[in-house]
């Protein structure tokens, strides 16, 4: 598989199917029994390009590991230092991802005080403080409550506006969908990878849901008379099956029109993510 830069790439697949150990190959930290990986020009399994790796790229992990003793601040500034900002650099990205994930009042406060949400805000500066190119985020928002959860993902989307390239494992599908660029689905192997839109396209094609005054059988004819198929027929609405809806819905409205209906409204309808997930991962 291949991320574009500037993508948002969504990981999916249920616990034990090989996302956080992918991430950590694909970030130094383990090494890998087969095959070949590179980020950006950088062979992973080179000892001479791993610490070029390590410093073109941000990593959120499974559990946060902050200095619990330090202040916000100083948990920035440490690895600040440690990627070789200069002192200038540092107070300028401290101040500004602090900021922008709404810690920079408790700037002072040690972490080991924080609540879950914070201590997540906080270990995601920690990954951008050297300004990375490739963002590897596992499991963002992860035992966080609603609004800690939408904090993270609103910075995800600011980051995304940024063209960078983020690598995001996650099990929240509803989180991918609204996300990511393109998604893959793993289960040990490579299931399958599209877009989100290309996934649920891919298991029931493209339906269209006209909803009407009332549907009667001269209306339904019109329809079937054009040559498509339907999926559903109401006392007030019809589902049609369709290839592509945006050329095709006039000339459908137009024959239903004609054939003495009125239209309400017309929505597409189609599988969701998580629908396509299931299929491919549970078979059900």
């Amino acid at each position: 598989m291949h991320v574009d830069e500037g993508e948002v790439f969504g990981f999916l697949g249920p616990n034990g199917a090989g996302k956080t150990t992918t991430v950590r190959m694909l970030a130094c930290l383990v090494s890998k029994s087969s095959g070949r990986a590179t980020i950006g020009d950088y062979e992973i399994a080179s000892r001479a390009d791993q610490p070029k790796i390590r410093k073109m790229i941000g990593l959120l992990t499974e559990n946060v590991g902050l200095y619990e003793e330090l202040s916000a601040y100083d948990n920035l500034d440490f690895y600040g230092r440690y990627y070789k900002l200069e002192e200038q650099k540092r107070k300028e990205r401290i101040e500004y991802l602090l900021k922008l994930l709404e810690l920079w009042d408790k700037k002072d406060a040690a972490a080991g005080t924080f609540s879950k949400g914070m201590e997540q805000k906080l270990a995601i500066a920690r990954a951008l403080i050297h300004d990375p190119e490739v963002l590897f985020l596992d499991e963002p928002t992860a035992n966080l409550d609603p609004e800690a959860s939408k904090t993270v993902r609103d910075f995800i989307l600011e980051l995304k506006k940024e063209k960078r390239t983020i690598f995001l494992n996650t099990h929240l599908l509803d989180e991918a969908e609204r996300i990511c660029d393109r998604v893959a689905i793993l289960k040990t192997k490579l299931i399958t990878i599209g877009s989100p839109e290309e996934l649920r396209h891919s298991l029931s094609g493209r339906k269209v849901k006209v909803q009407l005054q009332r549907v009667d059988d001269a209306i339904t004819s019109s329809v079937k008379e054009m040559g498509y198929q339907i999926g559903e027929v109401t006392a007030n609405s019809l589902i049609i099956n369709l290839k592509e809806p945006e050329k095709e819905n006039p000339a459908i409205l137009r024959s239903i029109q004609s054939a003495g209906g009125n239209v309400v409204f017309v929505t597409e309808v189609g599988s969701s993510l998580e629908d396509v997930y299931l299929k491919l991962v549970k078979g059900e």
